[in-house]
């Protein structure tokens, strides 16, 4: 099965459409604990900025990976253990 590499431009899609869900309910969850939805939206801003850097990170970081490469050191790592010494 052959795989293609993701884009930067899916990787950007897919945090920003994650970061949207995600700020939501910071800034609900923010707001029900302060009462202030100055502080919420404030919360909300700082968070989704710095999530949507790490996540966006993360992908690009993830591509570096070919597929199959854990599956692979784990079967490998199997067979190796199946060995009698």
């Amino acid at each position: 099965m052959t795989y293609q590499k993701e884009s930067r431009l899916r990787s950007i899609l897919k945090a920003l459409t994650w970061r949207f869900v995600a700020t939501t309910t910071i800034i609900i969850i923010a707001f029900f604990t302060t009462g202030d939805i100055k502080a919420a939206l404030q919360i909300g801003f700082i968070e989704f900025f710095i999530k949507f850097a790490l996540y966006y990170l993360h992908e690009r970081a993830w591509q570096l990976a070919p597929r199959g490469t854990i599956r692979s050191w784990l079967r490998n790592r199997r067979a190796s253990e199946d060995v009698p010494s």
